[in-house]
Formats: structure tokens, C-alpha cells, sequence
């Protein structure tokens, strides 16, 4: 494998949003799959039947990264596409287009970072097995991403299990906002508990992998959480909604267990890992890989659930089209926490970007200066917290392309690339412009110190 370059800035993807072809080549559904088909659950009823069609057009898309000057790409493989049900044999054509992918990438330089599960399970494993709920689905998933590493593995240095946990129990089980749909507090954290064991379960594979030449985590998602007032009520409940988020499933795979002021406040709720499961899970990131868009700001509340905090309106500042405040002070202060919480680990920002009533002109070319603005004060930001000591290595930006924002359908853009839902003709953005400068130059106009 070729060297690595000093700092990786890079784009990122998901195979649900982006790939399309269903069907294609014995691809099995996944719950997103089902999800879609149900009326109001998505904006619009859109799915990922077509998506972005990089399935085909995934050629097109790696020359479009190569005029970006990517040198990092991250992307998921797609569990269904790889084995239709969940378990048993390799789906050979599956397999084999992300061969072509990951071979196409590293022709053109490009890193590739790889999630094995980023939202999109084998329908069957839901609906045979009741999905994150079944105690076996985490060494289920153990087979499936040891397959993955034997096909994979001697051209990937840098995987992730999981995409986002966090999201998966708080917008599937607890809000009923994705699948499974489901809103019960007590399943939710059954279900987090086996993310968890899934992940601890796949780095053990991992590590046991004859093709295990690289580095492996999860990636996890947080906001940080400023105090409403300065009173010692309001800056100890923001502190407990920092560890509610980026605790919850970050001190298991570092510590090997949950947050003791979660312990505290939940009790039962929380299941308890077993000694195996938490000697595996101890130690099982190589690197904090962190998805960030947004912070809160709370306050103490008596009456909000055990943790006790409520988050307050921030009327104050600007709001992406998510409804999401812009704070990049948010994301300094939780890179410096994370890297006091979890000490010794380098960084990768996995997922940064922002959704941005974009206009397309008769060409298909989107004036983003928006997007452009939120982009370069969180490149500062992150640099800032690099400059103060986080070992701060890559960047990618939230996303690529336009793509299918989950049950928000196509109606939210992220993307650096515009993709004409009709035709689907990618057109760079200003912004992917702007970012190409920024990585020609390594940031230079931006950062210090790297």
C-alpha cells in the first residue's frame, strides 16, 4: 500500500443514500428498504430505490473526487448487497463491486475509509430476528464484517464498525423516527447495549484477521452542550448531556463500560455488559472517528428524565436547513473534551457539513457560499483544538453528493455535488470549488500547525 499523506481531507458517503440498484445482482433488502415503502415516512415517499445511482455510476463519481483532489473517501459497504439476508454465503457480485471501488480509489490516490453498517440492515435479520433486540445479532454481525475483512481487508486501512449508534436507538427506538420504528426507552437501550457488543465483537474479528493491516473503530455522533446561565445547576447539567451523548456509546469502547453518572441516574435501564463483553469492548478503537453538525444549550430541569436537563431554544444564532444552530465553538469545546475523556487516541472528523437552501442555475451550478461560510469556521475550529493538543489526522465532509437524507428524503442537500434529481448530473458546487483550493493548499489559508 502507498504512504499515506500527512493530513487526509476527504468526502463521505453512505451506500443507502447513495447507491441505488436495490435489486441489483441479488442485493437483499435492507429495513431502509421497507421503511420507505410505508407512506409518511419519508418526505415525499422518496426512497433509495435510485438515490444517486452510484452503483453505476461510481466511475464517474471517483473522477469526480479525483477533481476535487480527495485523499480520503468514506464510504459503507452495504450488509445486504454483501450477504441478502444477513448471514450464509458472500453474495459474489455483491462483493465484488466494492472490490472495484476501493481498487478504483486507491488508482486515484484516494483513501478509502470504510463503515461495514451505516443504517442499512438485512430486512431479514428485523423481521426473523427482531433486529438489534436479539442477543445473537452482535456475533451475527461479527460474520458478516469477518467476511467483509477477508475480501477487503488488505485494501482498506481504516474501518469503522458502526455509523452513528446513538442515532439508531434515539431516532429508531426511542422517537419511532426510523427504523424500526419503535418508541420504547427500555428496547432502546436493550438495542444500544447490542450495537456496542456488535461493534466490541467485529474488532475482535478484526484483530484476529490475517488481513488486519490497518485501524478500526466506530463512528460516533455528538453535539457538545453549553450551560443556559452560569449557575452550578445549569454547568452541571450541561456536563451530564455531553456524557448522555458522546458518553453513552464512547466510555464502553474505551473504558469498557458506561458512564458511571448514567449508571447512577438509569439503574436497570442500562443492561450490564458481561466480563467478556467488556474485555472486548476495552480498548476498541484504534482512533476517535467523530461526526459532528450542531450543539444544544441546556438548562436543569427536575421534571426532564433521570438525566435531568432540557434543551433551550437558540433563537440567536443562524440555523441550517435541518433547523440545526451553527456552533462551531460547540465543536472546539467537544473536541477538547473528548480528547481529555479519551486520552491517547487521534482523531478523524468523519461527518461535517451543512444542509443549505441550495438554487441551482440552468447549469446545475449551486452558488453555496453558505455552506462554504459553515465549512470554513469549523475548519477553524477543528484546528484550533488541533493547535491545543488533539491529535487531529483527517477531515471529511459531509457528503460528497446530494444524496437521500433518510427519512428527510431529497429534500435537505449536504452535498459538495449537485445532483439533478431528474437527470441525476452531478455539477461541482462553489463550495466543492472552494474545498478543492483548501486541499490543494493543505488549509493553509485556514489552519496552523499541521
Amino acid at each position: 500500500m502507498r504512504k499515506t499523506p500527512a493530513f487526509l481531507w476527504g468526502a463521505a458517503t453512505a451506500s443507502y443514500q447513495v447507491e441505488g440498484a436495490t435489486r441489483a445482482d441479488g442485493r437483499g433488502p435492507s429495513v431502509w428498504d421497507h421503511f420507505c415503502q410505508i407512506p409518511g415516512r419519508t418526505v415525499n415517499g422518496d426512497s433509495g430505490e435510485i438515490a444517486c445511482d452510484h452503483f453505476n455510476r461510481w466511475r464517474e463519481d471517483v473522477s469526480l473526487m479525483r477533481q476535487l483532489g480527495l485523499k480520503a473517501y468514506r464510504f459503507s459497504v452495504a450488509w445486504p448487497r454483501v450477504q441478502p439476508d444477513g448471514r450464509g454465503a458472500v453474495n459474489e457480485k455483491g462483493i465484488a463491486f466494492y472490490e472495484r471501488l476501493i481498487d478504483a480509489l486507491h488508482d486515484a490516490g484516494i483513501e478509502p475509509f470504510v463503515t461495514l453498517l451505516h443504517w442499512d440492515l438485512p430486512a431479514a435479520l428485523q423481521t426473523d430476528l427482531g433486529g438489534w433486540l436479539h442477543h445473537d445479532l452482535p456475533q451475527i454481525f461479527a460474520e458478516y464484517a469477518q467476511a467483509v475483512f477477508d475480501r477487503l481487508g488488505d485494501r482498506v486501512r481504516y474501518w469503522m464498525t458502526l455509523n452513528e449508534p446513538w442515532v439508531t436507538v434515539d431516532a429508531g427506538y426511542f422517537h419511532g423516527v426510523h427504523p424500526p420504528a419503535l418508541r420504547d426507552r427500555a428496547m432502546g437501550y436493550r438495542a444500544g447495549h447490542n450495537l456496542l457488543r456488535a461493534h466490541a465483537h467485529a474488532v475482535a474479528a478484526y484483530r484476529a484477521a490475517k488481513s488486519n493491516n490497518g485501524q478500526i473503530s466506530f463512528a460516533m455522533n455528538s453535539s457538545y452542550s453549553f450551560p443556559a446561565t452560569d449557575s452550578p445547576a445549569d454547568i452541571a447539567a450541561a456536563e451530564r448531556a455531553v456524557v448522555n451523548f458522546a458518553g453513552w456509546f464512547t466510555d464502553p469502547p474505551y473504558y469498557g463500560d458506561y458512564p458511571a453518572e448514567m449508571r447512577r441516574r438509569l439503574g436497570s435501564m442500562l443492561p450490564a455488559f458481561s466480563a467478556e463483553d467488556s474485555r472486548l469492548l476495552k480498548g476498541s478503537m484504534d482512533f476517535l472517528a467523530l461526526n459532528y453538525y450542531t450543539s444544544e444549550v441546556v438548562r436543569h430541569s427536575d421534571t426532564d428524565g433521570p438525566m435531568q436537563y432540557e434543551v433551550v431554544p437558540q433563537p440567536d444564532v443562524p440555523h441550517t436547513e435541518m433547523n440545526w444552530p451553527v456552533r462551531p465553538d460547540g465543536f472546539h469545546q467537544l473536541l477538547v473534551w473528548l480528547n481529555k475523556r479519551y486520552p491517547g487516541l487521534p482523531f478523524f472528523i468523519t461527518e461535517n457539513g451543512a444542509a443549505c437552501a441550495d438554487r441551482a442555475d440552468t447549469t446545475g451550478f449551486v452558488d453555496d457560499q453558505d455552506r462554504i461560510a459553515y465549512l470554513r469556521d469549523h475548519f477553524g475550529a477543528a484546528f484550533k483544538a488541533k493547535r491545543e493538543g488533539v491529535d487531529l489526522r483527517g477531515y471529511m465532509v459531509w457528503s460528497l453528493i446530494d444524496n437521500l437524507e433518510w427519512s428527510q428524503g431529497f429534500a435537505k442537500r449536504f452535498g459538495l455535488i449537485h445532483c439533478d434529481r431528474t437527470t441525476l448530473k452531478r455539477t461541482i458546487k462553489a463550495s466543492g470549488r472552494w474545498f478543492a483550493d483548501v486541499i490543494a493548499s493543505n488549509g493553509s489559508s485556514i489552519r496552523e500547525g499541521v
